[in-house]
């Protein structure tokens, strides 16, 4: 059966997923490729309320995870979503106040280290050329010669330095689903996008129905959508990005104006320098024939011959002759 459902890609309706800790959980397992014991919402959390000029959802967790081995620890997952293309330096900035947090360092014994970090970034832009729809940047340690060093590894002090990244590229998705994180993130996938509401999808419950977790999410999702307080926030949404898509495609229809008189420009300019170049030619022609005249005038006075003369030999007028040598 086909399930009409709030699209998480809205802010609004993602913070309404996320705050759902058992949806959170399964959602930083699923990135995380671990066992999540524990999750919380840490006590900061950073959304775009005031619109300024980019839609940028931002929120903490803390997870107990274990691994493996069987060891537990804490790990903060710093989870950043967007729906516009988004300059680094917003991501940095933000990673930035959170490696300066006081509450993200924890204690061993008598040193304080940074607590592990792992930032996810759902964007709902490509980048770049690449293909691949998620995409693990993971850190590793290596000695002078490029050898992996793995003993004592992970440390403290190192893993308070470095962290990990996961990027999601939402519009790669394109219905992918071959494993368990691409089977949770495709309920952001906007080829189910409705096809005359994008603040909802269409998707099909019968594809999740072995799956708890999954048809868990889809009734969160379906509670969103007959929100009505959820709805407004997402017209709003739909307000605010109609006027920078707005703004944007005037941007682009000026900067498209300004280019095509830039050209404009330059090929009058080109134009003219070639004429110009044309002139300079014809005036040195001129002078280089004006020189041969002279030459043959002279060579004939020379050879005793009057103005009249030369006059008739040459077809000029005496006025004539007389302007050329004078």
């Amino acid at each position: 059966m086909i399930l009409r459902v709030a699209n998480p890609i809205y802010d609004s309706v993602f913070k309404y997923l996320v705050e759902d800790l058992r949806i959170a959980k399964i959602l930083i397992s699923a990135l995380l490729k671990k066992e999540v014991l524990e999750v919380e919402v840490r006590k900061h959390e950073y959304t775009n309320g005031t619109r300024d000029n980019i839609s940028m959802f931002r929120i903490d967790f803390g997870a107990k995870v274990r691994e493996s081995d069987g060891s537990q620890h804490l790990v903060l997952i710093e989870l950043q979503k967007t729906w516009l293309e988004t300059e680094t330096l917003r991501f940095r900035q933000y990673l930035g106040a959170q490696y300066a947090n006081p509450d993200n360092i924890g204690k061993e014994e008598s040193h304080e280290f940074g607590i592990p970090m792992v930032t996810v970034y759902l964007l709902g832009h490509k980048v770049g050329d690449i293909k691949e729809p998620i995409i693990y940047a993971v850190h590793k340690a290596y000695d002078y010669y490029g050898n992996e060093v793995t003993e004592g590894i992970p440390d403290p002090f190192v893993e308070s330095l470095v962290h990990d990244s996961i990027i999601v590229q939402i519009p790669r998705l394109h219905g992918r689903v071959n494993n368990k994180l691409e089977k949770v993130l495709s309920v952001f996938d906007q080829t189910h996008k409705d096809k005359y509401n994008r603040q909802m999808l269409n998707i099909d419950e019968d594809n999740y129905e072995d799956d708890t977790d999954m048809m868990y999410i889809l009734r969160r999702l379906l509670a969103a959508a007959s929100d009505a307080k959820l709805r407004q926030d997402m017209n709003v949404e739909d307000e605010y990005f109609t006027a920078i898509e707005n703004r944007d495609t005037a941007i682009m229809n000026r900067d498209k104006k300004i280019a095509e008189q830039d050209q404009y420009i330059t090929e009058q300019k080109n134009q003219i320098a070639e004429q110009n170049n044309q002139i300079a030619e014809q005036n040195s022609q001129i002078a280089e024939h004006m020189k041969t005249l002279q030459a043959t005038i002279n060579s004939l006075v020379n050879r005793g011959m009057s103005l009249d003369e030369i006059s008739v030999v040459m077809g000029k007028t005496v006025e004539e002759i007389k302007s050329i040598i004078r």
